[in-house]
């Protein structure tokens, strides 16, 4: 067993995400494992550029209320509680929701080989402000 130091919070970096963030790496697996887990801090209307993770990706919120889209999807509402699973290679965004904070542990893969993800353009306000689809829960 191994007690592991916490590394400091990172700013998220514009080229990859509008607004303010705050990245806390949880995890970053060493061989065999390759697991990634990261506390993700949204303030309002922050949020991450459209990509893909190569091995899937897992969200789940923790605190406050966000959204998420799937390429071509509807925007969903996320709240605490809420689990979300993106599969290997589906182009998606997250963030807060325009007037709250958002909270959420990202866990992922790294692939064997090649890289995590792949980052493309920011979400455009338009996609972003779209009207949010109703769910059950």
């Amino acid at each position: 067993m191994q007690i592991m130091a916490k590394p400091a919070t990172q700013k998220a970096g514009s080229d990859i995400f509008s607004g303010d963030a705050w990245i806390d790496v949880i995890a970053r697996g060493e061989e065999p494992s390759r697991v990634r887990v990261s506390v993700v801090r949204f303030a309002p209307g922050a949020r991450n550029a459209w990509h893909a993770h190569a091995v899937g990706q897992t969200v789940h919120v923790t605190q406050g209320i966000g959204r998420i889209q799937a390429r071509g999807g509807e925007v969903i509402e996320i709240r605490a509680g809420d689990t979300v699973h993106t599969p290997p290679g589906e182009w998606h965004w997250h963030g807060a929701a325009p007037d709250h904070f958002m909270t959420h542990l990202a866990i992922w893969e790294a692939p064997a080989e090649g890289p995590e993800s792949e980052w493309g353009d920011h979400v455009a306000d338009v996609e972003y402000l779209a009207p949010t689809s109703e769910r059950s829960r």
